[in-house]
């Protein structure tokens, strides 16, 4: 694995650049990282108020990639943790009810759809609070974008019908 990694570093020019932002972004031009950074600073706890950020105006896909930065400049730091502890929550407590479930299917099933939501959600925060390198994946139900939200609204549908209480009378 570490092999790989290091053979994709040094051989695909777009993988050594994509690193090379992340490890050093004042030395190149990390603009949407850097970018989004100073919004969640402009932030501050309590944010500057609904429609009041700027970097909205400046950082690319702000509606769609780096909607959590735009969140972090308008309404704060207290904002953006309870947008944390939301995802949080949904991914517990869909993993705590797979504890009790008996199916194996259904424990398989629903374990990939909530890991790829909780996934997408990590993904999404983590890049723009820079702490991984920037991914074009959006926040769900967040996030701009029709197809984003439609493709979570089923994943979640699907997710519910699953984990859904059956009563003995169900033959299904």
């Amino acid at each position: 694995m570490v092999l790989a990694f290091i053979a994709t570093f040094l051989f695909i020019s777009h993988v050594h650049t994509r690193v090379e932002l992340f490890l050093h972004p004042t030395k190149t031009s990390a603009y949407q990282a850097i970018t989004a950074l100073s919004a969640f600073g402009n932030g501050g706890m309590f944010g500057r108020g609904p429609g009041e950020g700027q970097v909205k105006h400046y950082l690319p896909d702000a509606r769609a990639d780096f909607v959590f930065a735009v969140a972090g400049e308008e309404f704060g730091l207290i904002f953006c943790g309870f947008i944390i502890i939301i995802f949080a929550a949904i991914v517990v407590r869909a993993m705590l009810r797979l504890l009790r479930e008996q199916n194996l299917f259904v424990v398989l099933a629903a374990g990939g759809l909530i890991v790829g939501f909780g996934l997408q959600a990590f993904i999404n925060m983590a890049s723009s609070l820079s702490l991984i390198p920037t991914k074009g994946m959006t926040l769900p139900f967040i996030s701009y974008g029709g197809s984003s939200v439609m493709a979570i609204s089923i994943q979640m549908g699907f997710l519910l019908a699953l984990t859904r209480k059956r009563h003995a009378s169900d033959t299904s």
